[in-house]
């Protein structure tokens, strides 16, 4: 499983950071952090979510309220918008 997080659409919200550790607070940007990431594209993040992860990474992606946080299957599906 793997979750692909857009920094420049976050509105630091920080509820995600709530859900699963792998998110934290950047008050000084205003935005959150997904820890251990690699950025793929412009201000997106993306990594592989731990096996005993997946539930609290899909319960980050469906709180984010701007739907910032995205989360894909092994196979390329998403599994939450």
């Amino acid at each position: 499983m793997r979750i692909e997080f857009d920094r420049d659409t976050c509105t630091g919200m920080f509820q995600c950071t709530a859900e699963w550790d792998a998110f934290e607070e950047n008050r000084d940007d205003g935005k959150a952090d997904l820890v251990d990431a690699e950025e793929e594209d412009d201000d997106v993040f993306v990594r592989e979510v731990p096996e005993d992860a997946e539930f609290d990474a899909k319960m980050a992606a469906r709180v984010c309220p701007v739907d910032a946080i995205r989360v894909y299957d092994d196979d390329g599906e998403q599994l939450v918008p």
